[in-house]
């Protein structure tokens, strides 16, 4: 006998439907129900209240770091003689930065690069502001601060001078070439 005729001969074996009724009744009986919705949040709630109340705070806190983070002064308002001390020096220093910049780029040998890291608003600048913004009672800050602007109108004024003194040698040298 071979596989063909085994399978006409038992087709109504193959072709049965599978379990009654009764077998899928008896199945759904075992399962568990399915709770109410209304219980089941509550029940998860009651689970996990302590994760509830910590997103709760966390977005409260939130908030109130974006409230704070809009209602930050800026520092000079805060801190009045900041304010004054960086209008006085930024004054003198770009004076002087205008007196080197009318000088000719050969005479002074100063590159773009130095001229950039002499401008008032450098790199330096804009961290110490930083810092200052994050610690307006700092007077460590305050004092850095203040140190960066005398620095920095003290290199302006020596590279004027050195200029001045240049110049001077340069004319007085040539006169006397044209008196001998």
């Amino acid at each position: 006998m071979n596989l063909e005729e085994f399978i006409r001969q038992n087709r109504s074996g193959f072709e049965e439907e599978g379990p009654g009724p009764g077998v899928w009744a008896a199945l759904e009986k075992q399962l568990p129900q399915p709770e109410k919705e209304r219980g089941r949040v509550v029940a998860m709630m009651a689970r996990h209240w302590w994760k509830a109340a910590i997103l709760v705070a966390l977005i409260a806190n939130a908030g109130l770091l974006v409230k704070y983070m809009n209602t930050r002064q800026p520092v000079a308002v805060v801190i009045p003689e900041i304010r004054e001390m960086e209008t006085y020096y930024s004054a003198r220093i770009e004076q002087k930065l205008d007196e080197l910049k009318q000088l000719p780029a050969a005479e002074t040998g100063l590159d773009s690069l130095t001229m950039k890291e002499l401008e008032l608003r450098n790199d330096t600048y804009k961290m110490l502001e930083k810092e200052l913004a994050a610690n307006p009672g700092n007077e460590r800050v305050r004092a850095a601060m203040i140190r960066y602007y005398q620095m920095k109108l003290e290199l302006l004024d020596k590279i004027l001078e050195e200029q001045n003194k240049y110049a001077n040698d340069s004319t007085s040298t040539s006169t006397q070439k044209h008196v001998l």
